[in-house]
């Protein structure tokens, strides 16, 4: 019961943190080492049931964007990048490779150094909140999504190897380096979204690949499902209420959580 209760509360955390701005790798490893929630799960355990709740949230997006990306799909195959959905097909394809590449030759250092160094993911979440609030503050917002060019997809898709470091936010910095591109703060969020899925996609493939991360899954079956339902509702809720927000306010709110939580961790590590 008490590791339903765990995947409940984490699947939550899941699915709130991964689309806010405010890093849902941090989130889940500050609620179960510091916090304590799901402190039981080995290091391996505790790294395919965080993809597990990442495969929830990713479910999140295939069904609330389904029609984006079934349009995306079809017309980017069938008429390529002179259709305005082809286009964006192809954008989130090349702006997807930068941090696919990334992910897989520092995979291993990532987990090994940065997952357990609190003060990092603290400075990360500190820095990266102040980032988010200036750079919307400061920029334009004059474009949409079918505004970005190949090149604004790419330096996008580049700024998601920032987010391999737990507390930087994968939607924290897409978000941040299309506002730089002066996109408005809704288009912004959307092409975040949308370039999510084939990174989380990719990063739960490798991870069921790997050995020994279907005995853990079959022998937690009911914690590993609970956990993607909850953070598949969740993301669901989720997603729609911040493409909501971003239309009147702007990114002070999470700002501040931000650097309240990397005090939070802060004063851990020192006490």
């Amino acid at each position: 019961m008490q590791d339903i209760i765990a995947s409940v509360i984490l699947g939550i955390i899941q699915g709130i943190a991964e689309f806010l701005p405010i890093s849902s790798s941090a989130h889940l490893i500050i609620f179960r080492d510091i916090f304590g929630i799901g402190a039981g799960m080995s290091p391996k355990m505790g790294l395919c049931f965080d993809l597990a709740l990442h495969l929830g949230t990713l479910l999140a997006i295939a069904v609330y964007f389904f029609k984006d990306f079934w349009n995306m799909v079809i017309r980017g195959v069938t008429k390529g990048p002179k259709d305005k959905e082809g286009k964006l097909f192809w954008q989130i394809v090349v702006a997807t490779i930068p941090a696919a590449i990334a992910g897989v030759l520092w995979e291993e250092p990532i987990e090994n150094f940065i997952r357990t160094n609190y003060l990092l993911i603290a400075l990360a979440l500190l820095v990266m909140g102040v980032i988010i609030y200036l750079v919307d503050k400061y920029s334009a917002k004059k474009k949409e999504i079918k505004d970005l060019t190949f090149k604004d997809a790419l330096i996008i898709g580049c700024s998601q190897i920032f987010a391999l470091i737990p507390g930087f936010s994968r939607s924290g910095t897409t978000i941040t380096a299309a506002r730089a591109l002066q996109t408005n703060r809704e288009a912004a969020a959307k092409f975040s979204f949308y370039l999510s899925a084939p990174i989380v996609l990719g990063a739960c493939l490798l991870q069921f690949l790997e050995d020994g991360t279907l005995a853990i899954i079959s022998a937690n079956l009911g914690m590993f499902i609970t956990g993607i339902v909850v953070a598949f509702i969740t993301g669901i809720l989720c997603i729609r209420f911040l493409l909501q927000y971003l239309k009147k306010h702007d990114f002070k709110a999470f700002m501040i959580y931000r650097i309240l939580l990397a005090a939070v961790v802060i004063l851990y590590v020192l006490f």
